[in-house]
C-alpha cells in the first residue's frame, strides 16, 4: 500500500477509556484510515471524531451499514463483545475485538464458526505480543539460544483495583477477577513463545468476600465478590514445557517477581511486561549467575495498540494469516475457563479450542 492508495477503512464501535490510543495509532499509520466512530452516546462519538479528525460519528446501526468500512474495531465492554462482533459479521464486516474475545467459551466457538461461514476474519487483542519486546524474545527462542524449553512461569499479583479504578465492581463479578482481566496478556505471551497448551490445572480462592472501594467516584461503597481473586494455574504445553501463572488481587503489595520467566536447558530469560510493547529483556546463560540486558531488535517498542488491526488489514490485502487472530484468542479464553473449572472439579482440564502459534512479526515495520 503506497501513497495513500487502497487504504484499510476502519470503523470503531465504542469510544470509552481505551479508544484514544487506538485512534491515535490508527489515524497515524500510513495504511489505515478511521472512517467513522460510533458509540451508544452519540455525543461521545462526535467528540472523538472531532478530536482525531475522523469524518463521521454514527450510530451502531449506521456504522454497520456503511459500505466504505471494511473492519470494525470493537471496543465495547466485554459482555457486549460477542453481540457486537456477530452483528459485524452479519453485516459483512471483518471484526477485531478488544480482549477478551467473548465472555464464554461457547460464544467464542460460535463466533469463529460464523466468521468461517461468512468468509470473514476475526481478530482480537492483546496485540502487545506483536511488539518489540515479546517478538525479540521470540526471535531468541526460535534461534534455540535457550536450548530445550523446560518451563515458563508468570506472576501478576497485587492489591485489588478498588483502590484506584473508577469503576471496580465489574472486576469482582462473575466473568471478572484477575485471570480474566490480565490473563489474556500473560497467556498470549506464553502462547507466542511456547505454543499451544494441552492441559490445565487450576487452584483458586477468594480471600476477601467483600471489597471496600476507596477510589472515586464510588468511595465508601462495598462490592460483594462473586469470582475467585487468587488463582494459580498449572499449564502443560504441547511441546512438553510445564508452565505456571499466578494472578491475584489478594496480595497487600504488588509482586516484585518478574512478569514472565522462561527456563531452557541453555539459558533463562526474563520476558518484558506483556501489557507493554517494549523491554527490558534479561538473559542468564548456562555457566553464569548474572542476568544481562538484551538489545531490542524489533520495531513497535512504543505503545502500539492497534498494531493487530493494522496487521489484520494488511493480511486481508495479501491473503496471508493475521497474527492476533480469533482462534488464538479463543484458545487463551478456553485456558482461562479451564483453570476455573479445574479448581471446581479437582482434576485436569484439556482445552477444547485448538490454535497454532502465529507467524513471527517481520524484522521491520509492516508494509505489505
Amino acid at each position: 500500500i503506497q501513497d495513500g492508495m487502497d487504504q484499510i477503512k476502519i470503523g470503531v464501535i465504542g469510544c470509552g477509556a481505551i479508544s484514544p490510543i487506538y485512534l491515535q495509532n490508527l489515524t497515524k499509520y500510513a495504511q489505515t484510515t478511521v472512517a467513522a466512530v460510533a458509540d451508544l452516546d452519540i455525543e461521545r462519538a462526535k467528540a472523538k471524531a472531532t478530536e482525531y479528525g475522523i469524518a463521521k460519528a454514527l450510530t451502531v446501526d449506521e456504522i454497520l451499514a456503511d459500505p466504505e468500512i471494511e473492519i470494525i474495531l470493537n471496543l465495547t465492554i466485554p459482555v457486549a463483545h460477542n453481540e457486537i462482533a456477530r452483528k459485524c459479521l452479519e453485516a459483512g464486516k471483518h471484526v477485531y475485538n478488544e480482549k477478551p474475545l467473548t465472555v464464554s467459551r461457547q460464544e467464542a466457538i460460535d463466533l469463529l464458526n460464523l466468521a468461517t461461514e461468512k468468509g470473514l476474519r476475526v481478530g482480537c487483542a492483546p496485540d502487545t505480543v506483536l511488539g518489540a519486546g515479546i517478538q525479540t524474545v521470540r526471535e531468541i527462542v526460535d534461534r534455540g539460544e535457550l536450548g530445550e524449553i523446560v518451563g515458563i512461569q508468570g506472576w501478576m499479583m497485587g492489591p485489588g483495583v478498588e483502590t484506584w479504578h473508577p469503576n471496580p465492581p465489574f472486576y469482582y463479578q462473575k466473568g471478572g477477577g484477575p485471570l480474566f482481566d490480565m490473563g489474556p496478556y500473560y497467556l498470549s505471551a506464553m502462547l507466542q513463545l511456547c505454543g499451544p497448551i494441552a492441559k490445565v490445572t487450576g487452584f483458586t480462592r477468594t480471600t476477601f468476600p467483600t471489597r471496600f472501594i476507596t477510589s472515586e467516584p464510588l468511595n465508601g461503597q462495598t462490592v460483594t465478590v462473586e469470582t475467585p481473586t487468587h488463582i494459580v494455574t498449572a499449564l502443560q504445553f504441547e511441546n512438553g514445557a510445564i508452565g505456571q501463572l499466578t494472578t491475584s488481587f489478594d496480595t497487600m503489595a504488588p509482586s516484585k517477581l518478574p512478569c514472565i520467566e522462561i527456563y531452557g536447558s541453555e539459558a533463562t530469560i526474563r520476558v518484558p511486561d506483556p501489557n507493554t510493547f517494549g523491554g527490558p529483556i534479561l538473559i542468564s546463560k548456562k555457566g553464569t549467575w548474572e542476568f544481562e540486558e538484551v538489545a531490542i531488535t524489533r520495531p513497535y517498542a512504543e505503545n502500539s495498540r492497534g498494531l493487530g488491526v493494522l496487521d489484520m488489514g494488511l493480511a486481508i490485502r495479501s491473503g496471508r494469516p493475521h497474527r492476533a487472530n480469533g482462534q488464538f484468542a479463543a484458545h487463551a479464553l478456553d485456558v482461562m475457563h479451564a483453570a476455573h473449572e479445574s479448581a471446581e472439579v479437582g482434576s485436569h482440564i484439556q482445552p477444547v479450542i485448538s490454535t497454532e502459534r502465529p507467524l513471527a512479526m517481520p524484522t521491520t515495520e509492516l508494509v505489505d
